[in-house]
């Protein structure tokens, strides 16, 4: 284990190919761990990484997961999910026939969602809450609530940034054109 004080002790240390699993604070001093992980994706690198945050919402979620975090964990987080964690992205990351079947498994998830569930979730995924939702989909809160609690069963998800990750996983490679 080594440990950096802040994103840009850790950039001086690091070379591409360099392996192990980075676990990144979403709020640091200077870079953030999103500007980090945004800057090692642009660089090439596929270090597996997990952000972790005291201060987290969706949107940061959903972009700590576009810009290569394989996981997203709220603080305070237990000495168990934090190694489960870290095993699921080494071996993510050294298998890509399982990240295949994971992410085919998150699609079909998501192909068990009706329209009205897919637009539900894609506004809880930008951050929106239920009251909002409700008047842009002119539905009543609890129409909304309910949605939510089916999507999150459907889809096998027991919290935002798990969905957000399924929802990603489930998202077709950039540049690929096909639609989920």
């Amino acid at each position: 284990v080594e440990e950096f004080a802040t994103c840009e002790a850790f950039l001086e240390a690091y070379s591409v190919g360099q392996e192990g699993c980075l676990l990144v604070d979403g709020y640091l001093p200077g870079m953030t761990g999103l500007e980090l992980l945004q800057r090692l994706q642009k660089g090439g690198s596929r270090l597996p990484s997990i952000m972790i945050t005291g201060n987290s919402d969706v949107p940061m979620a959903v972009q700590a997961m576009k810009a290569g975090a394989t996981d997203f964990i709220e603080k305070p987080v237990g000495r168990d999910e934090l190694l489960a964690s870290v095993a699921r992205a080494l071996e993510l990351a050294q298998d890509t026939t399982k990240l295949s079947a994971w992410r085919r498994d998150a699609s079909e998830r998501l192909g068990k969602l009706t329209s009205r569930q897919r637009q539900v979730m894609d506004m809880v995924l930008a951050g929106h809450p239920s009251t909002h939702i409700a008047a842009g989909l002119n539905l009543s809160q609890r129409t909304v609530e309910n949605h939510r609690a089916s999507i999150m069963k459907k889809m096998g998800a027991k919290s935002l940034p798990a969905l957000a990750r399924l929802a990603l996983a489930a998202a077709p490679p950039v540049g690929d054109k096909t639609l989920v």
